[in-house]
């Protein structure tokens, strides 16, 4: 199957603006490694998270997912692109995690900073989905 190709996105910087502002509403109080994210929907509406710490570690939650599961929970399925920013200088990819969620969603342009955009699929070539549960009767 050919590659799809991804059409200039102008918007690219105010979603890395959205996730910027984002970032200041995380809660990071044990790592002080602040994260946000601006997940754009294919309506065109803007959603954003931030990472939340807790001190019981493994039940924190990550910018990334923080905004997808606040985009699902208002009604959208269908998504055109996201943004991730991290500390100041530190240039971040999602998790594996946060890419395993977002691909349920279909493939989608991940915006970093000071690196190039890159769709999806190429930071998690083969995900796990759908298709693999259809093979088992599920």
């Amino acid at each position: 199957m050919p590659k799809k190709s991804w059409r200039p996105m102008p918007i690219a910087s105010d979603l890395l603006e959205a996730a910027r502002e984002a970032r200041r509403h995380a809660y990071a109080p044990y790592s002080n490694f602040t994260v946000g994210a601006a997940l754009l929907t294919k309506t065109g509406d803007v959603i954003t998270g931030a990472n939340v710490e807790n001190a019981s570690y493994p039940v924190g939650m990550c910018a990334e997912r923080t905004a997808l599961y606040a985009a699902v929970a208002h009604g959208h399925r269908s998504f055109e692109a996201i943004a991730i920013v991290g500390p100041e200088g530190v240039a971040l990819t999602p998790c594996g995690a946060c890419r395993q969620a977002l691909s349920e969603f279909g493939d989608l342009r991940v915006i970093r900073e000071r690196q190039d955009d890159v769709p999806l699929r190429d930071l998690l070539p083969d995900a796990f989905g759908p298709r693999h549960l259809a093979r088992t009767g599920v």
